[in-house]
């Protein structure tokens, strides 16, 4: 019985790993939405690839600590199951750890920018579906301490009005 309730919890540990995932840059959480952000306005001056590492929550530990104890524990008799099950369940928590480290890792950039006042920012985020160059205009959005790097939209040059007018302008008399 101990063994079975041991075993569904591994399970559910497990289960709650797969949670654990780092957000493209195009994606927001809840709480960032209806929040007034920062904008700014910048140039990229580069762009260099890294490796964004995995979180180490401990359920990855936990997990395989479980998992391998129990495994472990099922190994000979009475006296060497218990044995085997605490290598058991130290070798699974190294194993869950590493899985998660790696489940968890992502491939990010750095993006060297230069901002409009000429002050200069880096900014380290995951890799999306965006791609960005050297000379690019882009903008940088900060809300709630948290900044993402997303490209700036073409400015409008010409004499037209930015936006179609949704409101009658009053004639002047």
């Amino acid at each position: 019985m101990f063994n079975k309730l041991i075993l569904a919890a591994a399970v559910a540990s497990l289960g709650s790993l797969s949670a654990c995932v780092v957000a493209p840059p195009n994606s927001v959480s809840a709480y960032e939405t209806q929040r007034m952000s920062t904008v700014v306005d910048a140039t990229v001056l580069s762009v260099s690839p890294v490796t964004v590492q995995g979180r180490d929550t401990g359920i990855g530990t936990v997990s395989g600590a479980v998992v391998g104890g129990i495994a472990g524990s099922n190994v000979g008799g009475p006296r060497t199951g218990g044995i085997v099950g605490i290598a058991g369940a130290i070798v699974g928590g190294l194993i869950g750890n590493a899985v998660e480290r790696d489940a968890t890792q992502r491939q990010g950039v750095e993006l060297l920018l230069q901002l409009k006042n000429g002050d200069r920012r880096s900014v380290i985020q995951t890799a999306g579906g965006e791609l960005f160059a050297v000379g690019e205009p882009v903008m940088l959005i900060t809300t709630g301490g948290r900044t993402r790097v997303v490209h700036a939209p073409p400015v409008n040059t010409g004499s037209a009005a930015p936006y179609p007018a949704a409101y009658p302008v009053p004639a002047q008399q």
